[in-house]
Parts: C-alpha cells; sequence; structure tokens
C-alpha cells in the first residue's frame, strides 16, 4: 500500500487522457523515467487504460475466452501514513487483494491487479463475497447492483515481478459518494503487441 501514500489528486490541467480518451501527442513514463508514446500503445490496450466497464468481460470478448480470477494474496492491513485517493488516514485499516486475470483455456495472464478496499463501506453481503474470493470486483460490483462511479487517477509503465515491462491504470470506485475502492492495473505490454487470429468466426 505503500505505493499510494500521500499522493495527491491530480490537477486539473493533467493530461485529458485520462478522462478523456485521447491525447495525441500523449506519454506515459516510467519509474525510471523511460518514455512511451500512447500512440505506440496497441489500440485495445489504449482502450483498457481509458474504459469505465468492467475489464473481465472486456478482456474475455477480446481475447474469446473465459477469465478465471486468481487471489494471489488477500490481508487486513493498517495504513502507515494517510491515502488522500481512499481518504485513508493514517492507523485506519483496510483490505489489500493481489490477483490475477487468466485465460481458462490458455493459461495466460492478462492482467494483475493490487486492490485496497474500505471494507467498513461495502454493504455486508458484498463485504462477504469479497472476503470468499468468489469473483473479481469488477463483476461483483455489477452484480450486486450497486451504483458506482470510476475515476481513472494515474497511468504510466511499470515492471511486474518477472521484469516484464507492464502499462498500468490507477483507479478509485465511488459508491454512495464515498471512495471505497482503490485499484492499480497491470497489463503486460508484450502480450498485448502480440496478434491473435480471430476465432469466433464459425
Amino acid at each position: 500500500m505503500h505505493r499510494y501514500y500521500g499522493r495527491q489528486h491530480l490537477a486539473a490541467d493533467d493530461p485529458p487522457f485520462r478522462r478523456e480518451g485521447f491525447m495525441r501527442a500523449g506519454e506515459i513514463t516510467g519509474p525510471n523515467g523511460e518514455r512511451l508514446a500512447l500512440s505506440q500503445l496497441p489500440p485495445f490496450l489504449r482502450a483498457l487504460l481509458a474504459t469505465d466497464g468492467t475489464v473481465t468481460k472486456i478482456l474475455e470478448a477480446y481475447f474469446w475466452e473465459p477469465l478465471s480470477v486468481d487471489t494471489l494474496e488477500q490481508r487486513l492491513e493498517t495504513a502507515a501514513d494517510p491515502v488522500p485517493w481512499l481518504e485513508i488516514e493514517r492507523g485506519d485499516r483496510c483490505m489489500l487483494r493481489d490477483a490475477q486475470l487468466r485465460g481458462t483455456e490458455s493459461g495466460r495472464c492478462f492482467a494483475e491487479a493490487f486492490s485496497v478496499i474500505r471494507i467498513e463501506f461495502i454493504p455486508a453481503d458484498f463485504r462477504q463475497r469479497l472476503i470468499d474470493r468468489e469473483i473479481g470486483i469488477g463483476v461483483l460490483i455489477r452484480d450486486s447492483g450497486l451504483e458506482s462511479y470510476r475515476e481513472v487517477l494515474d497511468i504510466g509503465l511499470d515492471r511486474l515481478a518477472d521484469d516484464q515491462v507492464a502499462v498500468f491504470r490507477t483507479y478509485r470506485i465511488i459508491i454512495a459518494r464515498r471512495p471505497v475502492i482503490l485499484i492499480t492495473e497491470y497489463f503486460p505490454l508484450a502480450l498485448y503487441r502480440q496478434t491473435y487470429p480471430a476465432r469466433c468466426y464459425s
């Protein structure tokens, strides 16, 4: 959770891609200063960075195979510092979750998602299904019928544990006018640069 400590809201004049989905000369940057033009990203990956829909369903439709949500880690943690994006103060308890979206047929990992969740601000039945790791957060929100709003806060480059370059986006989910869930999704760049043959024309 330390990656979010002290991060403030972005200014109104920050790059509009995170709000509008288009910025002709836009770039994303990595932790070591590397830069990549948004125009050089695969179009589908650009769409994933800007979408406010359920990523699991979009990935299933694009790659045309069902996905499973594999929870790598889930635990409760006390914040050592404030997380302004989620209105967390030092000493607040929250749930941390690290999960992968993996194709059930190919075994490919299409995305990894790290989440910080204010579990005290979500309904009890929703909370229990989340704790039980039944399904992904986006699908769970959709199936629960909760009214929510997603706000993209940051996009950029990073590296996964296996040293793959990944494009990421961080967004928060607002429920009942309160920021409740903060998610960073990582998409392995090499995987999305591959060409996939059509598999659904018969």
